[in-house]
């Protein structure tokens, strides 16, 4: 057992600092090509080995650095020295010290490669595809590994390790319906104990109130709960994010859906599996944001400066905890509200570089999220005659 944990700790460990290096690496050695192509097609041209071997230099350098300095000190912050962190269960270290060392310095290089060769018009590389998509994947298994590392990768999930972190599609908290109490017909007899001097048709009465409370037409909230039904969501509902919810672990476990019949097996569900699918989902947005910077128009054009700052705005929501309730307000306030006005901008001015489909979902979100978390506060939306 022991030894198990062992390597799950080490193979976690490996993989993160690979995330950690590699995207720079790439990253830095294509600047570096850039600058030597440069250097040699300049009046008088000039060797541009030196330029290219002293940044490849200064990216080792600073991966070294970087590591020593502060990978591996806050890694003995978060696994010995616990209390140093002490909310760290609402926000993730790692992911905010790999924001900032790995993703900012990539994104940097990419709009530094995008400005010399437009001062210099050259058309020589826009990062198309390899360097791009090797910062985004790195960035999410970062955040797979600080999601699942928790859980034990052999044998089924069990119930410990369906937390907060784990999205589930097994609803697995259940809470007690008061029963309603029957109607006493009128007539000669006792009274019904609580109903004394009531009428049942009175809006003070117990049987309404139950029914109000916990009956079929009970009223929503303005965030969407019914009274009554509580649970501690995992990463919370967000259509910024295109992410799952998931339900917190209790005794009670009630399957949406039971199949018994010859293709039950296809009904096969596990929430460690779950991570990787609401992981990429996460990135979905962001992912397509990134790939509009790589459209050779908009890459030799200032253009590359927003979509990249916004880009690594979005980034930052993977600090926040997947069962923060924060994530949905960060969703759309780094993400979905500026990527809407980014995207009309680049329609109007270049065409349809990016697709309708994600323009209108970053107008939709910001409008679902503005009317039910706070117009439907208001007087004239909080009514119970309406839409019933």
């Amino acid at each position: 057992m022991g030894s198990g944990r062992t390597l799950k700790f080490a193979l976690c460990e490996v993989l993160q600092f690979a995330g950690l290096c590699v995207p720079l690496f790439i990253v830095m050695q294509r600047f570096a090509v850039i600058v030597a192509k440069v250097k040699t097609s300049v009046q008088p041209p000039r060797d541009g080995s030196t330029a290219y071997w002293l940044i490849v230099a200064s990216s080792i350098a600073y991966v070294t650095s970087t590591a020593l300095l502060v990978w591996v000190p806050m890694k003995y912050m978060v696994f010995v020295k616990k209390k140093f962190f002490i909310g760290r269960k609402k926000w993730r270290p790692v992911a905010l010290v790999y924001v900032i060392v790995s993703t900012l310095p990539c994104f940097a290089f990419l709009i530094a490669s995008s400005e010399i060769q437009i001062n210099n018009n050259m058309t020589y590389d826009t990062f198309t595809e390899l360097p791009v998509s090797l910062v985004l994947f790195s960035l999410i298994c970062i955040d797979v590994v600080e999601r699942i590392r928790h859980c034990r990768l052999t044998g089924h999930a069990n119930d410990m390790e369906r937390d907060a972190d784990i999205p589930s599609t097994v609803l697995t908290h259940v809470e007690p319906v008061t029963p309603v109490s029957p109607i006493t017909p009128a007539g000669p007899g006792p009274p019904v104990p609580g109903q004394a001097g009531q009428n049942p048709m009175q809006p003070g009465s117990g049987q309404r109130n139950d029914r109000n409370q916990n009956g079929p037409g009970a009223r929503s909230e303005a965030n969407g709960t019914l009274p009554g039904i509580q649970g501690n969501p995992g990463r919370p509902f967000s259509i910024s994010g295109l992410s799952s919810r998931s339900a917190s672990t209790s005794v009670y476990h009630i399957s949406p859906y039971e199949y018994t019949g010859p293709l039950r097996f296809l009904c096969a569900s596990d929430a460690r599996a779950d991570v990787f699918v609401d992981s990429f989902m996460f990135w979905m947005d962001t992912v397509e944001m990134v790939r509009v910077a790589g459209n050779p128009l908009v890459y030799y054009s200032g253009w590359v400066f927003p979509i990249y700052i916004f880009s690594y705005l979005s980034c930052l929501r993977v600090v926040v905890m997947p069962h923060s309730p924060l994530l949905p307000s960060l969703g759309v306030a780094l993400q979905d509200f500026p990527f809407f006005f980014v995207r009309v901008g680049l329609i109007a001015i270049f065409g349809f570089v990016t697709p309708i489909l994600y323009l209108i979902k970053n107008l939709l979100v910001c409008l679902a999220f503005v009317y039910f978390n706070f117009m439907t506060k208001l007087r004239v939306f909080n009514t119970e005659r309406m839409f019933f």
